[in-house]
C-alpha cells in the first residue's frame, strides 16, 4: 500500500512546510461528499496519529488515515499549475469515475 507524490507536488508542500515554520508532511485523506461520494482532503500534518499510514515521497512524509487508505491506495498526487490557477491532482487508479471538476470521485 502507498501513497507517492510527483516531484512537483513533493516540491510545493516542502514549500509550503518552510513557510509555515512546521509540519511533518502531507496528510491526505477522504470524505463522503460531492457530487460523485468522495472527496479528497488534504492539510498539512502537524502530528502522526496511531492509527495513521506514513509513507516517504521524494523526501516528503505524507500521511494518510486507514480508513481512507483502502480507497485511495495506490494514488499518485501532482501539483499543476494553469494559468492563474494551481491545485493538487489526483491519480486513483481505484476511481471508477470523476466529476466534472475533479473534487470527487466514485469506486
Amino acid at each position: 500500500m502507498a501513497i507517492s507524490l510527483t516531484d512537483s507536488a513533493a516540491d510545493r508542500v516542502r514549500t509550503h512546510l518552510l513557510k509555515r515554520g512546521a509540519g511533518l508532511g502531507l496528510r491526505v485523506g477522504i470524505k463522503k461528499t460531492g457530487c460523485s461520494g468522495f472527496a479528497y482532503v488534504v492539510n498539512y500534518a502537524d502530528e502522526i496519529l496511531p492509527d495513521d499510514a506514513v509513507f516517504e515521497a521524494s523526501g516528503v512524509k505524507v500521511i494518510v488515515d486507514r480508513d481512507s487508505l483502502s480507497l485511495i491506495d495506490g494514488t499518485i498526487v501532482d501539483f499543476v499549475k494553469e494559468g492563474l490557477n494551481e491545485a493538487f491532482r489526483f491519480q486513483n487508479p481505484k476511481a471508477k469515475g470523476e466529476c466534472g471538476c475533479g473534487e470527487s470521485f466514485n469506486i
